[in-house]
């Protein structure tokens, strides 16, 4: 990781690796903003924490966010339904570095029950250490996720299949 990263992140409770997490940021130079739980002021149930880690992502107040809850599964719904976010719920390093490469992902989600202390150091290794690629294939799916989002209500045009 080069240089300072402000990184949003939002648990709906202390357990599991959440107060670690923070830790283990801080540890590493990123400076943090912090949502539910670690929040002595904010609503802390996982759609609400999770939706305002992604808002700091998509408004321009943090270059990444880590969404946790308890399978990690509704911190990613509920960060996805930001406007130019892309969550993943990453359970390992591999899967972590993937997102961060093919999917362009600046939404990290994790489980708060699955996550052990020694998994969230390599995931947050993979994750930070890898870049979007700029391989021409994969960033038009991601450019792709954009379009989406712009023609949400409209019928999607379906391009011809790639093989």
């Amino acid at each position: 990781m080069s240089g300072e990263v402000l990184v949003s992140v939002a648990a709906d409770e202390l357990t599991g690796v959440a107060s670690v997490l923070v830790e283990e940021l801080e540890r590493r130079g990123c400076r943090t903003l912090l949502h539910g739980a670690l929040s002595d002021s904010e609503r802390d149930d996982w759609a609400w924490a999770s939706e305002a880690a992604a808002r700091d992502v998509a408004e321009g107040r943090a270059g990444q966010a880590i969404v946790c809850c308890w399978t990690g599964t509704g911190a990613s719904i509920a960060a996805n339904k930001v406007d130019r976010v892309r969550a993943a719920l990453c359970l390992d390093a591999a899967t972590a570095a993937g997102a961060r490469r093919w999917n362009d992902a600046n939404v990290l989600a994790l489980s708060l029950r699955a996550t052990s202390e020694a998994e969230l150091s390599e995931i947050l290794d993979a994750w930070f250490d890898t870049e979007p690629t700029d391989d021409p294939g994969e960033r038009a799916n991601v450019d792709h996720l954009s379009d989406i989002e712009r023609s949400e209500l409209s019928s999607p045009e379906i391009g011809p299949r790639r093989r």
